[in-house]
């Protein structure tokens, strides 16, 4: 089932998409796969390779709000207008959260996508 919205929760380590609707959730999780070398800037391939495939996840998602701790959004965000434009165009917005349930961070993204949508003069979708 494609979906509207989405919030994508991030830090290096893991990420979890969930899409929903006014009456359905779903989630997806996503984690890192570490395969460390003896090379300079293996660590930074690594990331870059996880923060591709949460990309890839985002795919078809018309809306994405993006939300997580500061240093790994801002890590996310630098990768995704350097190298995944297109993907970046489908994020609204970045969000500092701490640890909220999934059914805090729905209720938050609801809330953000009710108040995005409504600025932007597009209906949100029911």
């Amino acid at each position: 089932m494609a979906l509207f919205h989405a919030v994508l929760r991030i830090d290096h380590e893991t990420a979890q998409v969930l899409q929903f609707d006014p009456d359905h959730v779903e989630s997806q999780k996503l984690k890192a796969h570490s395969h460390p070398t003896r090379y300079h800037g293996s660590k930074v391939r690594t990331e870059h390779e996880f923060f591709g495939e949460v990309c890839d996840a985002l795919a078809g998602i018309a809306e994405v709000l993006v939300v997580g701790g500061r240093t790994a959004m801002a890590d996310f965000r630098h990768y995704v207008e350097k190298h995944r434009p297109q993907t970046a165009k489908h994020i609204v917005g970045y969000e500092t959260v701490d640890h909220p349930s999934d059914g805090q961070l729905v209720a938050l993204a609801r809330q953000y996508f009710l108040k995005y949508d409504r600025m932007a003069g597009t209906p949100t979708p029911t």
